[in-house]
């Protein structure tokens, strides 16, 4: 009840106004017939303070109860549009200042909720995208591992319908040995997809370890280059004389050298030269890897990274998913890497940050 009747209150305001205005109106009454002066002349006076005290009721009535009652309506109106640019700017302490006070707290809160329910409507959409782009490209692998895999099924079933029909034992012999290589063919592109699926889709984690990169590229470039005494090129090499440390997943940059250096051995030209290198510069450890022979379109450079990507003038037949696989591999580490065509040959290369 105190408050209710309080000076701050709104309906008390309204009552103060009203008795104050009648109790001036009526003292201003009787002064007016008690002046000494005609009649006519002290009536008159008094219409005149009449209206001044009505334009003087009229201001305060605007003042404490239709101006904030305006820019209440008004806050309302932009909140109806979902304008929250200007707050209520309502002062009084009484019940349209407390009410001003609510709706700048609710817009506040509006305002904050609008901005979640459009972060959650852009997560929304984004995973949407995702979602589609997921399908696409699941759509694509079922298409494209069905294609691959018409040719080793094809070749596995006229083998095996010719070791039915064949007496010959020695021919028979060498269609089984057929039937086996498409069949660890087949074997062997449905892992390297999986794996490849699962690198993509942040199924594996990497395991990073301290080791001396030198001696690992030493070891498989030894295996995949110089072990082989068939080999129709030139073989160039350029590593540091002392150990070099990386902290990165050799498992899986084993495998990228392997793409790199297979990828490489199969585009030399005959007799030409295969050139790799590793060089320490400005606490990065640069490999890079050169085979002469033909040129990559420029148009193409992009897109030898991508699943399933076979150059129809490539001289031999691989799965499409080496570099891919390599490409993933370096961009889960945010490591640099890439492809170029230099001199008479093309040039692969990625760098690995040096730790000591």
């Amino acid at each position: 009840m105190k408050e209710q009747f309080s000076l701050r209150t709104v309906r008390k305001k309204i009552f103060m106004i009203s008795k104050l205005a009648g109790f001036v109106l009526m003292i201003s009454y009787f002064i007016s017939i008690r002046l000494p002066m005609e009649e006519d002349v002290s009536f008159l006076l008094w219409v005149i303070f009449v209206i001044l005290l009505t334009i003087l009721i009229d201001y305060l009535l605007g003042r404490f109860i239709s101006d904030p009652i305006s820019k209440i309506c008004e806050m309302a109106h932009r909140a109806a549009r979902l304008d929250f640019s200007k707050p209520c700017k309502v002062t009084s302490k009484d019940e349209f200042g407390e009410l001003a006070d609510n709706l700048n707290k609710m817009s506040e809160n509006l305002q904050d909720t609008l901005a979640e329910l459009e972060k959650a409507n852009r997560r929304l959409e984004k995973d949407v995208q995702q979602e589609r782009k997921l399908l696409g490209e699941r759509k694509e692998l079922t298409d494209r591992l069905s294609h691959e895999m018409k040719t080793p099924i094809g070749v596995i079933r006229a083998y095996a319908e010719g070791i039915l029909d064949e007496t010959d034992e020695g021919k028979r012999q060498k269609y089984s040995e057929i039937i086996i290589s498409e069949t660890e063919r087949m074997g062997m592109l449905i892992e390297t997809l999986l794996d490849l699926s699962a690198l993509e889709n942040g199924a594996v984690s990497l395991m990073p370890e301290r080791f001396d990169f030198v001696e690992f590229v030493e070891t498989i470039a030894g295996r995949l280059l110089l072990d082989m005494p068939e080999t129709d090129f030139a073989l160039e090499y350029e590593l540091p004389a002392h150990k070099v440390f990386v902290y990165t997943d050799k498992q899986r940059m084993e495998q990228v050298l392997n793409n790199f250096i297979i990828n490489a051995k199969k585009n030399v030209s005959p007799k030409g030269i295969l050139s790799l290198s590793l060089v320490e510069q400005d606490n990065m450890l640069h490999f890079s890897i050169y085979n002469q022979g033909s040129f990559i379109p420029p148009e193409k450079l992009p897109r030898i990274w991508e699943k399933f990507y076979r150059d129809k003038n490539a001289k031999y037949n691989g799965s499409g998913l080496g570099l891919a696989i390599a490409a993933q591999i370096l961009s889960m580490q945010d490591l640099e890497y890439g492809a170029e065509n230099v001199s008479d040959g093309v040039r692969f290369f990625f760098s690995v940050p040096v730790i000591k």
